[in-house]
C-alpha cells in the first residue's frame, strides 16, 4: 500500500481544505434542531468561545442527534478546547454517518495513534479516511514502524521524500524514526546533510541533533554545533544542554521515542507549516491533537497558546501556557508567553507577578529582567521599572548586544522621574551601542526639543530617525515639533500634516498640527485641530491646555505660562 503519489505541490496545499467553523455555521439546520442553543452555539463559535460553543452545540445535538453539521462543529469546539476524549465519540459518529470530514478523520487518526491501533490506521487510510498527501504519507510510515515493519516504514518515508514540496518533512520524519528505534548514525546522517540537500537548521532540529550527537559519544561536536547555530548568547534552554554536555553528561534522545508520539510529531509538523498560512483556528486542531499525542511536548503546548492568543482566547491561551512543566527546558519562555498574554488581557498585575517569579527562578537571564521593567513601565511604576533595568545591565556583560535596550527604557524610566542628567547619559549610552536606531534618535531628539536644549542637535537626530521611518507618525510629529520651537513655523507645516495623517486620532500630533497652524496665521485651522485633539481623550492636564487655547488663544496661553509669545508670519503689529 502507498499513499504518496504525485505531491508536488506547494506549503499551502499540503493539507485539504476545511471550511471554517464560522462558515459552516451559515449553513441551515434542520427543523428538530433547538434553535436557542444552536444560535448560541453560532454566536460562540464565530467568536472562537470553545467552551459555549462545545456546550451550545452538544445541547442543540440532544434534539436533533443525527446532524452531522451540528457533530462537526460540536467537534470543532472541543478540538480547539484541546479536549481530544470528547472529540473522540463525535468523530466516529460522523464516520459511520458517512460524512466527508476532515476533522474528523484527524481525530480518528489521532485516536488509533494514541490506543496503538497501527493496523487500523493503515486499514482506515484504504477505506478512504485521508486528510492530505503529507499527514496520510508520514502517518501510513509511522504506523509501519508501530507494527514494527522497519523496511516498509522507511521506504514510506522516503516515497515522502521524493516529493520535492514534501522532502524536508520526509527526511525529518525519517531521522526520527531511525533514532526512536536507535539507529542514531542513520539519522546523523540525514542531519548532516548540506544546506540545500538537509534540513534546516532550526532550534528545535539543533536540539535533537545534539542529544543524538551525545548518543554517539559526540559531545564536543555537538557543543561546537551548538555554538555556530546559537552564538555566545544563549537562551536558558541551550546553555544547559551546552553545560550537560561540557560536564561529559550523555543526554537521552526524548525527541521522539515511539510511533505514538511520531503521528504527534506530524500534526506538529503540519501545525509548524500552516502557521501564518492559513486560518489560526485550523492550524489549533493540528496543535492541539500534537499536545494530545505527546503530552511531553512543550513546543506544542507553547504552540497551542500562540494561536489562542491570536485567536483572543487569552484565558485558554493562559491556562496552555501554564501547562508547561516548571522541569521542562521550555518553562522559561512559556512563563515568558503566559506573561505576555496576561499583559494584553489588560492583567497586568498578573502577569507582572509572572515575570516576578520568573526572574526569582532565572536570576542570570538580563531578558527576564528586562521584560519585568517593560510591564512594570507600561504600568506606569516607572521608579520600580528603572530598578529592574539597572539589575539587567548589571546581569549583561560587556559585549551583549541587547544592552542597549536596557540603556534606552531606563533613559526613558528616568525622564518621566524627571532625572534629564540621567535619561540623557542612558539614551546617548544607547545611541553609542545603536548609532541609526531611529526610536533613540527620535526619544532623544523629542526630549531636547520639549527640555528646549541642543536644538540644532535634536533637528539632525529627527531628520535621521524620519528619513528611516517615514511613515511613523511619531517621529514625523517630532520633526514637525523641532521644526516649530527653532521658529521654522512654515518648514514645520507639511511634516505636522503628514504626521496627522499617518496618525489621524492621536490627542498630542492634533494638539501640535493645531499649535502650527496657530503659528502660520490659520487661526481657524488651528482650532479646529484643538477641538479634534480634545475629541481623542487627552491627558487630564493636556486637555486643560488645550481648551484654554480654545478659549484665550496660544499666544495668550503662552504668556500665562510666562513664555514668549509667537509672532505669526502675517502679523501686523
Amino acid at each position: 500500500m502507498n499513499l504518496i503519489q504525485d505531491y508536488t505541490v506547494p506549503r499551502k496545499m499540503i493539507h485539504a481544505t476545511l471550511l471554517s467553523t464560522a462558515l459552516a455555521m451559515a449553513t441551515p439546520v434542520g427543523a428538530d434542531t433547538n434553535l436557542g442553543a444552536y444560535l448560541a452555539a453560532r454566536q460562540a463559535g464565530i467568536s472562537h468561545d470553545y467552551a459555549p460553543a462545545a456546550d451550545y452545540f452538544m445541547t442543540a445535538l440532544v434534539a436533533d442527534p443525527s446532524n452531522t453539521f451540528l457533530m462537526e462543529n460540536a467537534l470543532a469546539s472541543h478540538l480547539g478546547l484541546g479536549n481530544i476524549e470528547a472529540a473522540r465519540p463525535l468523530s466516529q459518529q460522523m464516520i459511520d454517518a458517512g460524512a466527508a470530514s476532515q476533522i474528523a478523520h484527524m481525530v480518528a487518526l489521532a485516536a488509533a495513534a494514541n490506543d496503538g491501533l497501527w493496523d487500523d490506521i493503515l486499514v482506515n487510510f484504504e477505506a478512504g479516511q485521508t486528510i492530505g498527501p503529507l499527514v496520510d504519507g508520514l502517518a501510513q510510515a509511522w504506523a509501519f514502524v508501530g507494527e514494527g515493519d522497519i523496511g516498509a516504514a522507511l521506504s514510506a518515508f522516503d516515497a515522502v521524500i521524493e516529493a520535492p514540496s514534501l522532502r524536508a518533512f520526509g527526511l525529518y520524519h525519517k531521522m526520527l524514526a531511525l533514532a526512536s528505534v536507535g539507529d542514531f548514525e542513520g539519522a546523523d546522517v540525514i542531519l548532516s546533510l548540506p544546506p540545500g540537500q538537509g534540513l534546516q537548521r532550526t532550534r528545535r532540529v539543533s536540539l535533537i541533533h545534539a542529544s543524538i550527537l551525545s548518543q554517539l559519544d559526540r559531545n564536543a561536536d555537538a557543543i561546537t554545533m551548538l555554538d555556530n547555530t546559537f552564538g555566545p548568547q544563549q537562551d536558558p534552554d541551550v546553555a544547559d544542554l551546552r553545560a550537560q554536555l561540557e560536564a561529559g553528561g550523555s543526554q537521552r534522545f526524548t525527541a521522539v521515542i515511539n510511533p505514538t508520539q511520531g503521528i504527534g510529531e506530524v500534526m506538529f509538523s503540519v501545525a509548524g507549516a500552516l502557521q501564518g498560512e492559513s486560518a489560526d483556528a485550523y492550524t489549533l486542531f493540528y496543535a492541539r491533537l500534537a499536545a494530545y499525542l505527546n503530552p511531553a511536548n512543550a513546543d506544542a503546548l507553547i504552540l497551542s497558546a500562540q494561536l489562542l492568543e491570536g485567536l483572543e482566547q487569552y484565558d485558554l491561551a493562559s491556562t496552555t501556557y501554564g501547562r508547561v512543566p516548571r522541569d521542562d527546558s521550555a518553562f522559561y519562555a512559556a512563563e515568558l508567553g503566559r506573561s505576555a498574554v496576561l499583559r494584553r488581557d489588560g492583567r497586568i498585575d498578573a502577569a507582572i507577578e509572572v515575570l516576578q517569579q520568573l526572574a526569582r527562578s532565572y536570576p542570570d537571564q538580563p531578558f527576564v529582567t528586562v521584560t519585568l521593567g517593560d510591564a512594570l513601565r507600561s504600568d506606569g511604576r516607572h521608579q520600580d521599572a528603572n530598578a529592574a533595568y539597572t539589575d539587567a545591565l548589571a546581569q549583561y556583560d560587556d559585549s551583549h548586544a541587547d544592552r542597549w535596550w536596557a540603556y534606552y527604557t531606563r533613559g526613558i524610566t528616568n525622564e518621566r522621574l524627571g532625572d534629564w542628567p540621567a535619561a540623557e547619559a542612558d539614551l546617548r549610552a544607547a545611541l553609542t551601542l545603536q548609532p541609526d536606531n531611529p526610536n533613540i534618535l527620535n526619544y532623544l531628539g523629542y526630549s531636547m526639543v520639549e527640555k528646549q536644549v541642543n536644538l540644532d542637535e535634536a533637528l539632525s537626530m529627527i531628520e535621521k530617525a524620519a528619513n528611516a521611518r517615514p511613515d511613523s507618525g511619531a517621529i514625523v510629529d517630532s520633526l514637525g515639533w523641532v521644526l516649530y520651537r527653532l521658529g521654522r513655523y512654515e518648514e514645520a507645516v507639511e511634516p505636522m500634516e503628514r504626521a496627522a495623517e499617518l496618525e489621524p486620532v492621536d490627542p498630542v500630533i492634533n494638539d501640535h498640527l493645531g499649535d502650527v497652524f496657530w503659528a502660520v496665521g490659520r487661526d481657524i485651522e488651528a482650532r479646529f485641530q484643538w477641538n479634534r485633539a480634545l475629541s481623542f481623550d487627552p491627558e487630564s492636564e493636556e486637555a486643560d491646555r488645550i481648551r484654554r487655547k480654545l478659549e484665550i488663544g496660544l499666544d495668550a496661553v503662552l504668556i500665562e505660562e510666562g513664555a514668549e509669545p509667537i509672532r505669526v508670519a502675517n502679523d501686523d503689529g
